[in-house]
């Protein structure tokens, strides 16, 4: 089984380029959520983590999308991989999760999704600059 899944943060996003991406990649299911990638409490990422089986494909459209948490990205990747569950990024598709490499190239990649998570909520200011009133 192929599994699709695809994330926004919030209700106000639409998922339709993610699901475009997972339909053009061949998925059979696919689980969505509408919550923040920090937010390891997702009611569908749980679902299709329960669901997902020994042979079977996880595709998401990014690493991104599966979590901005690195702890929270390599648990799940280790958790997939354990379960015989193989893990593909279309945005990333040097991530083999079969790779002795992989751990690392998923902590060095959650660590750019979480410092960027950080970036978008300074609302575009530099860092390191303060407004004055």
């Amino acid at each position: 089984m192929i599994y699709g899944y695809a994330r926004v943060s919030t209700n106000a996003q639409d998922l339709a380029a993610q699901i475009g991406q997972l339909e053009a990649a061949g998925y059979e299911r696919i689980f969505h959520d509408k919550l923040s990638g920090l937010n390891t409490d997702r009611p569908r990422l749980r679902k299709l983590l329960e669901e997902a089986a020994r042979g079977d494909i996880v595709i998401t459209p990014a690493i991104d999308r599966l979590s901005r948490d690195t702890a929270d990205l390599l648990t799940f990747a280790r958790d997939l991989k354990a379960a015989g569950v193989a893990l593909r990024y279309l945005a990333e598709l040097i991530i083999d999760t079969s790779s002795e490499l992989a751990d690392v190239v998923l902590a060095v990649l959650g660590l750019a999704a979480k410092l960027e998570h950080k970036r978008l909520g300074s609302a575009g200011r530099p860092a390191g600059r303060r407004r004055t009133g």
